[in-house]
């Protein structure tokens, strides 16, 4: 496990704007509740209901005064990767810290090197960077540094390709908290990016087409935690349920709960909880938040997010 920094946690996110092509929509059956869910008690592990304040929605762009400033000439920005979900890749949000000099290029550096502090998240982008990544009046353009992506990879399918589009588009608009389009040049001229034409600007697709249902914000991957143990993050769950997980060592489940997030059904809200783990003894543990799943993993089974911690 490689551990950084802690990052600091920003109130960023976007709207829903044009689906993605042959992306489908969740669906849900049956009736038990995440609530239902979590009291069910195994083993005697312990139960517990929490629902805290949460933080502005991340799914809708505001007004925010720019980048969180995380130490000299560093600030905190948004990086979108792709990981492994029941509905196939989807993108997972991680705060990393990075130079202030070219915030923009940074984040995209680290994104196309699949360089995620969480080892189940990587990239689509087949090796390279892009020469740079600017902000200008009407959009985010992105230069190559030559024609190496503009036909999809090998064995990169094409809604891989659109995938990583989205994880470019995702990732700039975050850093540039802007839903500017985001176009793709070589020497001033547009050029495709993976087949995809860009001369008019790509645009953000619709959250539940490409994002995973459920992603932790907090703990960070590697973090020291005391208690309470805090945990946020976004997700889109079957009556706003968010049943998490406490794991050991060894996989065991030692706690385990549920939140509610501020909505469900159309893109991703706001969770937040506080969870008391001060008769956990000290050690390696890995918190865990997913949706709920009425259907009994008959429709594939919950999306997770996981966060490895320690608790001093």
């Amino acid at each position: 496990m490689r551990i950084r920094p802690t990052a600091v946690v920003l109130a960023l996110a976007l709207a829903t704007l044009a689906g993605c092509g042959d992306d489908a929509e969740p669906t849900s059956s049956g009736t038990e509740t995440g609530r239902q869910q979590a009291s069910r008690s195994s083993n005697n592990v312990p139960t517990e209901e929490t629902q805290e304040g949460v933080a502005p929605a991340p799914s809708t762009v505001t007004s925010a005064p720019g980048l969180a400033s995380s130490g000299p000439g560093q600030v905190t920005v948004p990086v979108y990767f792709v990981g492994s979900t029941p509905q196939g890749k989807r993108l997972f949000r991680e705060f990393q810290r990075v130079s202030g000099d070219d915030p923009l290029l940074a984040a995209a550096d680290a994104m196309t090197a699949g360089d995620a502090l969480d080892p189940d998240y990587g990239t689509l982008f087949p090796g390279g960077s892009f020469a740079s990544v600017t902000e200008e009046p009407g959009a985010i353009v992105v230069e190559v540094a030559d024609d190496g992506w503009s036909t999809r990879a090998a064995g990169m399918s094409r809604r891989e390709a659109r995938l990583a589009a989205q994880q470019l588009v995702y990732t700039v608009q975050g850093v540039a908290q802007s839903r500017l389009p985001v176009r793709v040049e070589a020497g001033g001229e547009p050029v495709p990016l993976f087949g995809i034409d860009t001369a008019g600007g790509l645009r953000n697709a619709g959250p539940d087409g490409v994002l995973a249902f459920v992603n932790v914000t907090t703990p960070e991957q590697g973090a020291t935690v005391g208690s309470p143990l805090v945990a946020s993050g976004v997700a889109n769950s079957f009556e706003a349920n968010v049943p998490w997980e406490i794991r050991d060592g060894s996989g065991a489940v030692v706690k385990r709960g549920f939140t509610t997030a501020e909505g469900w059904g159309n893109k991703l809200y706001p969770w937040r909880t506080k969870i008391n783990v001060s008769k956990l003894p000290a050690g390696d543990y890995t918190f865990v938040a997913m949706t709920d799943d009425p259907s009994g993993g008959e429709g594939g089974g919950p999306t997770e997010d996981s966060k490895d911690v320690t608790i001093g």
